[in-house]
C-alpha cells in the first residue's frame, strides 16, 4: 500500500469548498463528465450507433468489476440502484423462504436493505430478526451472536451506513455457510473505497450504487451474483438479457433462453450511452488508483481529523471498530447548534447521520481542506 497526493485536479472542485460527504454523494470525475457528454452526443446522433454498441459498455462494466472486486466477469449484472439489486435478490431468495424463517437485519439499517425484506417476509411467513445496536461498538460480534439455524438470510450493509462501523464479512460470510444462511451483502458505503474480494467473502449477491465510492453517475450500480443462484428468476425480463438480442432483425423471434451467467439481472435500456461511460472512466480511475492505495490515504486523512476531534471532546470509535474511508463521531456533550449548518457558512460539507457526525473525504481532499475543516470545528465546538 501507499498513499497517494491529493487527485483534486481530477475532479471539478472548487477551492473555497471543503468537501467531506462523499458517503452521500461523491463528486464526478472531469473524465467521467467528458465521457457523459460524449454519451449525449451519442444520443444525439442515433443514426451512427450500430448494434453492437448496445452490449460493449455492459461487458467493459463486467471485466472491470470482476478486476477491482473478484468473481467472474459473467456474474457481475448492471443495475439502476441499491433498492433494485436487493429487490432482484429478495425476488430470487423468496421462493426458498417460509413460516418461521429468519431474515437477519440490523438496527438502523438504510432504508433500502429493509423494505424489500418486509415484503418477502410479508409474502412468505417469514420473519425480520434485527441486531440491535451493540453497546460495545462490536457489530461483527453481535451480529454472529444472532445468527443460529432459523436464520435463513443474512442481509447486511458491508458497514454501518450513518458512521462506517466496521464489520467483519469474511468471518460472517464463513459463519453463513456453517448455518446454511443465504447472504447478501449491500456494499454501497465501502465498495471502491475499502478492499473487498469475492473469493474470501464469498456472498451469494452483492450489490453496490454507484454514485459514493464508485464515483459513478447517479442511475448505476452492480450487482455480483453467485453460482449458485444465476438461474434464478430476474426481477425483470430484458429482452437484451436474452440470446438472440443482438440480432435486431430476429427480435419478434422470442427467445427463452438468457444470456449466460448474471446477465438476466440486468436492468433494461442496460446500453444508455448517457450513464455508462461515465461509470467505466471511474472504475477504470479507481483501478489505476488501487483501493488498498485509496483506502490507505483516505484512513491517514481521517486519522488527522480524529486526533483534533478528540481533543475538542467528540466521542469517536475505536480504531478497530471503524472503516479506514469514512467514521461518525459524536457531538460533544453541551455542544446545542447545527454543526452541519454552521460549517457549511466556511464552506466545509458534511453530514449528520443518526446522533453521528459523518466525516468521509475522498482523494481530492488537500491539507487546505483539513485545515479549513478543523478551523471551522474549532470555531463552532470551542468558541
Amino acid at each position: 500500500m501507499s498513499k497517494l497526493p491529493s487527485q483534486r485536479q481530477l475532479f471539478d472542485i472548487p477551492e473555497d469548498v471543503a468537501f467531506f460527504n462523499s458517503a452521500t454523494n461523491s463528486p464526478l470525475l472531469r473524465e467521467s463528465r467528458k465521457r457523459l457528454m460524449e454519451g449525449v452526443t451519442e444520443k444525439s446522433h442515433p443514426w451512427d450507433r450500430t448494434a453492437d454498441r448496445f452490449f460493449t459498455n455492459a461487458e467493459t462494466i463486467r471485466t472491470l468489476s470482476a478486476r477491482l472486486f473478484g468473481g467472474d466477469a459473467d456474474g457481475y449484472a448492471i443495475i439502476p440502484a441499491a433498492s433494485y439489486g436487493i429487490s432482484t435478490a429478495a425476488r430470487a431468495i423468496e421462493p426458498s423462504l417460509g413460516p418461521g424463517d429468519l431474515i437477519l437485519l440490523i438496527d438502523e439499517e438504510f432504508p433500502s436493505n429493509v423494505l424489500p425484506w418486509q415484503r418477502t417476509a410479508n409474502e412468505t411467513g417469514a420473519e425480520i430478526k434485527t441486531i440491535p445496536t451493540p453497546q460495545n461498538g462490536n457489530w461483527t460480534e453481535a451480529i454472529l451472536n444472532g445468527l443460529d439455524s432459523k436464520v435463513k438470510v443474512v442481509a447486511l450493509s458491508s458497514c454501518h451506513w450513518t458512521n462506517g462501523a466496521y464489520i467483519d464479512l469474511e468471518a460472517i460470510g464463513a459463519a453463513c455457510r456453517e448455518v446454511n444462511a443465504i447472504f447478501v451483502i449491500d456494499a454501497t458505503q465501502s465498495l471502491g473505497a475499502m478492499p473487498f474480494s469475492i473469493e474470501n467473502v464469498r456472498p451469494d449477491f452483492l450489490i453496490a450504487a454507484g454514485y459514493k465510492w464508485l464515483l459513478c453517475p447517479y442511475g448505476f450500480g452492480i450487482l455480483y451474483v453467485s453460482e449458485e443462484w444465476r438461474d434464478a428468476r430476474p426481477l425483470e425480463e430484458v429482452w437484451l438479457a436474452r440470446q438472440n438480442a443482438e440480432d435486431f432483425s430476429g427480435l419478434v423471434k422470442y427467445s427463452n433462453v438468457y444470456m449466460p451467467g448474471a446477465r438476466r439481472f440486468d436492468m433494461g435500456e442496460k446500453c444508455i450511452p448517457t450513464i455508462l461511460p461515465g461509470a467505466i472512466a471511474a472504475l477504470e480511475q479507481i483501478e489505476e488508483w488501487g483501493i488498498e492505495n485509496i483506502a490507505d490515504t483516505l484512513s491517514s486523512i481521517n486519522q488527522t481529523i480524529i486526533r483534533e476531534l478528540e481533543g475538542m471532546g467528540f466521542d469517536v470509535p475505536y480504531i478497530n471498530q471503524r472503516c479506514p474511508h469514512m467514521f461518525g463521531a459524536v457531538l460533544p456533550n453541551g455542544y446545542q447548534g447545527d454543526l452541519v449548518s454552521e460549517l457549511m457558512q466556511h464552506g466545509v460539507h458534511l453530514s449528520k447521520r443518526g446522533n453521528a457526525i459523518r466525516f468521509s473525504p475522498h482523494l481530492h481532499v488537500t491539507e487546505k481542506d483539513v485545515r479549513c475543516l478543523l478551523e471551522a470545528l474549532r470555531k463552532s465546538i470551542v468558541g
